[in-house]
Formats: structure tokens, sequence, C-alpha cells
């Protein structure tokens, strides 16, 4: 007669922890390639797609900073889509346990994101690199320096209005802090 290994649970299943069994569990790995981590992450292969990619913590983060939502869409359909969504998830962009993100996800607008690439910025930059950009950017183009120049008035207005838009975006968020 065949002996066999008792179990250490001693006949009592509840004892072993909820999901363990004795075979091999399944493990996803990430779909970039080379890498050899867990893939726990699904990101869309495309707008309104069910097919999804599985990436790691690390490249799911660098998926969705290159992600770009509105993409083949007009500014008008753009705007609609993100009018729509904002009404539908309006809750979740209140929600403290987001706090911890950088920007790209969902933290400034699109007219935030707009103004930071009229100062030449990158989209996770702070309110003291907007100020730096700004006083920058309006020294080379603003029109006493420049008598005459139609560009630099153009280029000098934009990025006026793009610091407003940055500087009462720091206002709100003061605010609510």
């Amino acid at each position: 007669m065949k002996r066999t290994r008792r179990s250490d649970d001693w006949g009592f299943p509840r004892w072993r922890s909820y999901g363990s069994g004795r075979s091999a569990a399944k493990v996803r790995l990430c779909d970039r390639e080379g890498c050899d981590e867990v893939g726990d992450r699904p990101a869309p292969k495309a707008p309104n797609s069910p097919e999804r990619w599985y990436f790691c913590e690390g490249h799911a983060a660098e998926y969705n900073r290159n992600w770009n939502y509105f993409a083949g869409l007009g500014a008008e359909e753009a705007a609609a889509r993100e009018a729509d969504e904002t009404r539908d998830a309006g809750g979740f962009r209140h929600s403290p346990h987001w706090a911890w993100g950088g920007p790209g996800d969902g933290t400034r607008s699109r007219d935030e994101m707009r103004a930071l690439d009229a100062l030449e910025l990158e989209s996770d930059a702070d309110f003291t690199a907007v100020k730096a950009a700004y006083r920058r950017l309006a020294k080379e183009n603003h029109p006493d320096l420049k008598p005459g120049d139609e560009q630099a008035a153009e280029r000098f207005q934009k990025v006026k209005a793009a610091y407003d838009v940055l500087r009462r975006a720091e206002e709100r968020k003061e605010s609510t802090t």
C-alpha cells in the first residue's frame, strides 16, 4: 500500500488561505518587449476597443503618459467628449486617493496643458517653473523690445494668456487646500 503525505490543515479547509491551491499559479507577464515583470495593469489598445495590453506598473505609467485620448478627433468632437466624461465622472476628480498622482492623471485641464505647451514646459512643471518660463518668454517677445514685429507681439499675447490660465489654476488649487 502506497503512503501519501498528509496535509498540514488537519482536515479543516478553512485553515488554508483563500485561493491557495497546490498547483502553480498562472502569472501574466508584461506585454512590453523584454520585460519580465507581472503584467497586471490593463491598458486599451485603441480608443473604444475591448482589446487590452497588460503592463507592469512602470510600463503602464509610461503608456498613460504618452496616451492621447483625443487623437483623431476634431476640436468640437474632443470638447464634446471631454464635457460628457467630465459630467459622468466628475466625482473621481475630487477623490483624495488620487492626490499622489502627478500630471497625466487628470489633475490638469486641457487648457492648462495647452498653456504649458505655449510656455514650452513639460506637463509636470510646477508653478515656479511656469513663472520663470513666462518671464523669459515675455522678455524675448515684448512689443517694447521688438517694435513693429507682429509675430513677437502675437507670441507675447499667447504667452501672457497661457500664464493667466496657469495662474488662475494655481489660485484655485491653493484655495481648495
